[in-house]
C-alpha cells in the first residue's frame, strides 16, 4: 500500500459498491475528500458514509446529472470514471439495449471528462482515470457473450489515450487502467477458478497515479494485477524507452 499522503478532492464515479467503492475507500483513507456518485442513493450514502465523504446521486450518461454535479462539487483534482455496465450477452441479432451500454461505458466517460478538464486546467492541472478493461484487446471468448461491452471498453482506451496527448501540456493526466478480473455483482456469475484479481490492486494504483509521480505514463495503458505501483517505479524508464504498456495494431 502506498504511503504518499493526498490531498484535494476526488470524484468517484460508479462508487456506490464494487470497484468504485474500493478506490473511494483507498482515496479517502490517503487523505483526499472523496465524492461517491451513482444511481443507487442508498449505496452511495453508506460508501459516503463509512468513508467520510460525500455523495452525489445520479446517472453518468445523463448530462444534466453530470452538470449538476459539476455545481455541486466544483473543481476536483482527481476524477475517476468507473461507472460501467456489463451489457447484453448473447447473439447480436437478439439483445436489446446494445447502445445503452456504450451510453453508460463510453458517453458517461465523455461527459465527465468534459465536464471537469476545464477547471483542471484553469487551476493549473489534474488526473483523470478511466476505468476500462482487459476486454477491450483480449481475445474473444467462444461461444455468446457480450459484444457491446469489450467494444465500449476499448473506446474508452482509446478516449484516454488521444485525450491524455491534448491535456498533458496544459498538465491534466489521463490514464487508462484495468481494474483485473475482480469478484464484484458483476462477474458473479464467473466461476470459482476464475483469474480473479485481488481487490486491493486497483484502488493502490489508482492512489498511486493520483500522487503524480507516473504521470510520464499518462495514455498507456496500465492493469492493476500485472502494473504494480512498485513495479512501475521500476520499469517506468523502460516502458517510455520502449514504448510498451500501449494498445497497438500488429501487422
Amino acid at each position: 500500500m502506498q504511503s504518499t499522503e493526498l490531498g484535494g478532492t476526488a470524484l468517484v464515479t460508479g462508487g456506490g459498491r464494487g470497484i468504485g467503492a474500493n478506490i473511494a475507500g483507498e482515496l479517502a483513507r490517503a487523505g483526499m475528500d472523496v465524492v461517491v456518485t451513482g444511481r443507487t442513493e442508498e449505496e452511495v450514502r453508506t460508501v459516503a458514509g463509512e468513508i467520510g465523504g460525500r455523495a452525489l446521486v445520479g446517472d453518468v450518461s445523463k448530462r444534466e446529472d453530470v452538470e449538476r454535479w459539476v455545481g455541486d462539487v466544483g473543481a476536483v483534482e482527481l476524477l475517476v470514471n468507473n461507472a460501467g455496465i456489463s451489457g447484453p450477452e448473447g447473439p447480436l441479432a437478439e439483445v436489446d439495449e446494445w447502445w445503452h451500454t456504450f451510453e453508460v461505458n463510453v458517453l458517461g466517460t465523455y461527459m465527465c471528462c468534459r465536464a471537469f478538464a476545464p477547471a483542471m486546467v484553469e487551476r493549473g492541472g489534474g488526473r483523470i482515470v478511466n476505468v476500462a478493461s482487459g476486454s477491450a484487446y483480449l481475445p474473444p471468448r467462444e461461444g455468446p457473450s457480450s459484444t457491446a461491452y469489450p467494444a465500449s471498453k476499448a473506446a474508452v482506451h482509446r478516449l484516454s489515450e488521444v485525450l491524455a496527448s491534448s491535456l498533458a501540456p496544459q498538465n491534466v493526466f489521463v490514464f487508462s487502467i484495468s481494474p483485473g478480473l475482480v469478484r464484484t455483482a458483476m462477474t458473479a456469475s464467473f466461476g470459482d477458478d476464475a483469474p480473479w484479481t485481488p481487490p486491493e490492486c486497483a484502488p493502490q494504483l489508482v492512489r498511486a497515479l493520483a500522487t503524480g509521480e507516473f504521470d510520464r505514463l499518462a495514455g498507456r495503458y496500465l492493469h492493476a494485477e500485472h502494473d504494480p505501483p512498485g513495479q512501475l517505479r521500476e520499469r517506468m524508464a523502460a516502458i517510455l524507452d520502449d514504448d510498451t504498456n500501449v494498445i497497438r495494431l500488429r501487422r
